[in-house]
């Protein structure tokens, strides 16, 4: 249960500050970012180092390190497009969205280092579905006041879903490795 727990704590928080980044970076009625945009968009990336660290003791430190590097890659390109979107520059949006997804199935691909309890389809499935939600938030949000309330829905929905996610991640690894996990 425990694990089970880090790991849903460790996506949670990716929701999580992945939200307060989208409404720091889109920022307030003047339209520049807010002053938290630098500090939360650090604690985000932060969380992807401590979502890698996580699966370190089942995979591999290069494992970590692969997936870690993927993951602040995912990061960048989701604040590359938000601030594209948020420019409303529609060749860097269209860019930065087809290298994001691209860079999400590489994240999901990563499921071949447990492809019994991880099958590539599922994780690329969960991926997607991920991408799809944060990417509704964002733009409910950036249309402001008349889709705020469809905002906040889309986080509820990326919320439970990272959920979903987490304990898809964490039971995979406990099915893998049982004899490292206690009974108790």
């Amino acid at each position: 249960m425990a694990f089970h727990d880090q790991m849903r704590k460790l996506w949670e928080d990716h929701v999580t500050w992945t939200r307060l980044t989208i409404v720091s970076a889109v920022g307030g009625a003047n339209g520049e970012a807010l002053p938290d945009t630098g500090p939360t968009l650090g604690r985000l990336q932060a969380n992807q180092d401590d979502i890698a660290a996580a699966i370190v003791p089942y995979f591999g430190q290069a494992a970590g390190d692969q997936l870690a590097a993927l993951l602040h890659e995912h990061i960048s390109g989701a604040v590359t497009l938000v601030l594209a979107a948020k420019a409303g520059d529609t060749a860097a949006v269209e860019a930065a969205k087809t290298a994001w997804y691209a860079n999400g199935q590489q994240i999901a691909d990563l499921a071949g280092a447990n492809p019994r309890f991880w099958p590539q389809d599922t994780m690329r499935e969960a991926m997607q579905m991920h991408l799809d939600q944060t990417l509704k938030e964002a733009v409910d949000h950036l249309q402001g006041t008349n889709n705020y309330a469809d905002d906040i829905d889309d986080y509820e929905q990326a919320h439970q879903h990272i959920l979903a996610m987490a304990d898809l991640l964490s039971s995979g690894i406990i099915r893998r490795f049982p004899d490292r996990f206690d009974e108790d």
